[in-house]
């Protein structure tokens, strides 16, 4: 029986899991709701779970992240550090996902 030789060359109706897996989101319009999910479930992960244990709520709405915290000297401490917070999410997101966090 002779070998089957594979194609070399990628197929171009074949896509990459990746890329059927954003079609899929952009086809639904559930992108948005996407991202913000993995906002919102990486702020134990980013911030650290001291600050965690202290955070009520996280949630994402019109490009910002809202922050409900239970401490009022971290949510003081944070909006000082409000850039830095910011910098840590754009370096993990890139930066077309926030445009600003509100600690509340």
């Amino acid at each position: 029986m002779p070998k089957q030789k594979y194609p070399t060359k990628r197929n171009s109706n074949l896509s990459t899991v990746g890329e059927s897996f954003s079609e899929l989101l952009e086809a639904y319009r559930i992108q948005n709701k996407f991202d913000a999910t993995r906002l919102t479930s990486s702020w134990e992960r980013l911030m650290g779970a001291p600050i965690a244990r202290r955070t009520k709520r996280v949630f994402v709405k019109d490009r910002k992240l809202f922050v409900e915290l239970s401490s009022a000297p971290l949510k003081h401490e944070l909006s000082l550090s409000k850039r830095m917070v910011l910098d840590i999410f754009h370096r993990e997101f890139g930066q077309n996902l926030l445009d600003d966090i509100i600690f509340i």
